[in-house]
């Protein structure tokens, strides 16, 4: 088993904190999602840990070898890009050699494992073609390839699919999972959608700002934010939040919102709270008896395939509702909308997680 560990690295350009004691133990046979927005760090760490860049302070472990100093010819690194990063001169079958061949493997060798990556990534059929003469989404496939051909110990990839239309990337998504499974390097998949990073699954760590805000296996963290900052960070739309004050048993609002407090959250004590629940734990139909009952009225129906978003607004809060089907509700109508008191999130005055809602086997992630 190989084992990357980053002991308290951080790496500044110029007066620019890129990266902030960041600690992180990997191993081999695993595949950790980075999830963070726009420059929360993430290609920062990717390219410490390729030693393309060098950290400012801390160290890189590698097998139990300091690596820290060490470019990123000096280690059995593979990195895969968001553009589409191939030889435009080579044929595929040249493409997915090249790295092979840098290394000395012989002929046969060479042959046998460029025809076994291009099958795995189902283009076998474009080893006489040019990367011109592909589409976006098999050009992509010829830079994973030509990565997963060298089988590296640390196989990274920095948002690889950001760039393909959405059928290309839930196609090619289930296909890495897999690929990625029956590999014993350690995988780090960087992503700004948390949806991505639960079908991804294996574990995440949430990034902001520079640092690793919290990381375990992907449902844990998802199920159970320890703050604020990865609540909104791991949901998409946002997390809803509501800033409360707590007293005889229900949450109120300064607005005169009053919600009960129930199940695990009805011993909470008094006192001031942030309150969060996710747009698809908030519905357009009844579903529990529990269920509370608000009245809202429309800012925005933001239709996306099969579901619907409903930008409203309540006692002058700003609420999202993730709801399945197609919703063509007009601005500025009003509604009425339920939120399950039992799907509650309690966040204490330093964002910290206090409470999470008890999870079930049939809890999903959507």
């Amino acid at each position: 088993m190989t084992i990357m560990a980053l002991k308290r690295v951080t790496r500044l350009v110029g007066e620019e904190l890129h990266l902030d004691d960041v600690s992180l133990n990997l191993q081999s046979g695993q595949l950790y999602v980075l999830l963070g927005q726009t420059s929360a760090g993430k290609t920062s760490l990717l390219r410490v840990m390729a030693g393309l860049d060098r950290p400012s302070e801390g160290q890189v472990m590698l097998g139990g070898v300091d690596v820290t100093q060490k470019s990123v010819r000096q280690r059995n690194v593979a990195m895969v890009y968001q553009q589409f990063v191939n030889y435009p001169s080579f044929t595929v079958y040249d493409n997915i050699a090249s790295p092979l061949r840098l290394r000395g493997f012989r002929r046969a060798e060479v042959d046998r494992r460029v025809k076994e990556t291009a099958e795995l990534l189902h283009i076998e059929a474009l080893l006489g073609r040019l990367p011109a003469e592909l589409s976006g989404g098999q050009q992509q496939r010829l830079a994973i390839a030509r990565a997963l051909v060298k089988e590296a110990d640390l196989l990274l990839l920095d948002e690889p699919l950001v760039n393909l239309d959405y059928k290309l990337r839930e196609e090619l998504r289930t296909e890495l999972k897999a690929l990625f499974a029956r590999r014993d390097a350690i995988v780090v998949y960087a992503t700004t959608e948390p949806m991505e990073a639960l079908i991804m699954g294996g574990n995440v760590v949430v990034m902001g700002e520079g640092r690793a805000l919290q990381a375990g296996p992907t449902l844990e963290v998802y199920h159970r934010p320890g703050s604020i900052r990865v609540a909104t960070t791991f949901s998409d739309p946002a997390m809803n939040m509501i800033d409360v004050s707590v007293r005889d048993g229900q949450a109120r609002t300064k607005t005169g919102l009053a919600l009960p407090l129930r199940g695990s959250l009805a011993n909470l004590g008094p006192g001031r709270y942030r309150l969060g629940v996710r747009a698809n734990h908030l519905f357009l139909q009844r579903r529990r008896e529990a269920d509370i009952e608000l009245e809202g009225e429309v800012d925005l129906a933001e239709i996306s395939g099969s579901e619907t978003f409903v930008h409203l607004r309540h006692n002058n809060l700003d609420w999202v509702i993730q709801e399945e089907g197609v919703h063509p509700l007009q601005r500025g109508s009003a509604v009425t909308f339920y939120l399950d008191p039992e799907k509650l999130y309690v966040f204490g005055d330093t964002g910290a997680l206090e409470l999470a809602p008890a999870t079930t086997p049939l809890d999903h992630a959507a």
